[in-house]
């Protein structure tokens, strides 16, 4: 007897899914882990706070971008939420009517946790690469070092890294550098 196809996740089981989860649809697959960690909410919040004067406001560097923290993304038949997102104004002129975004975002960048890296280092990045998002950021709080890649040729390019102690200049946000630790509010956990 041949097995059953295994149903694949619909929105209606993303809504169900208790509040203090994170849910996503990933390849036909809900997936759910925790609500993050005060050092990883602070980190998407502090690196937001660094891109917004320069890139989302024009104070001190080139402007033209719009930014939100764990936007719901659709693309395609994949239900995620980046960690921190950007798109260049000229993409995302007008408010959307929904709570969910279906245009990509030209910038993501998944802060890496325990419950959630085999996801955002594998499906997710393949994902954005076929959404056509131009560049992704994996800040990793555990090791203290941020990878910067670029879209090129449908693939993924390691463009830049910074660790503890070192600036950031990774495209699309190198015309404006910022410290790394920066990002870092809380003492690490071995200090």
């Amino acid at each position: 007897m041949a097995e059953a196809a295994p149903r694949r996740a619909t929105y209606a089981d993303l809504e169900a899914v208790p509040e203090h989860l994170v849910a996503e649809i990933v390849d036909g697959v809900l997936e759910t882990h925790p609500r993050p960690r005060p050092r990883h909410v602070a980190a998407a919040s502090r690196l937001s706070g660094e891109l917004e004067p320069p890139f989302g406001l024009g104070r001190g560097g080139p402007g033209g971008w719009i930014f939100m923290i764990e936007p719901e993304l659709h693309l395609g038949p994949h239900v995620v939420a980046p960690d921190v997102a950007g798109w260049r104004l000229e993409r995302m002129r007008t408010e959307p009517e929904t709570a969910y975004i279906e245009t990509p975002p030209d910038w993501v960048c998944e802060i890496l946790s325990p419950s959630t890296a085999r996801l955002d280092r594998g499906p997710k990045r393949r994902i954005y690469a076929e959404a056509g998002v131009g560049h992704l950021w994996l800040l990793d709080l555990a090791d203290g070092v941020l990878e910067s890649f670029t879209l090129t040729a449908g693939q993924w390019l390691l463009t830049a890294t910074a660790a503890r102690g070192e600036t950031v200049a990774a495209p699309p946000f190198d015309a404006v550098q910022f410290p790394l630790d920066d990002l870092f509010p809380f003492a690490s956990p071995e200090a």
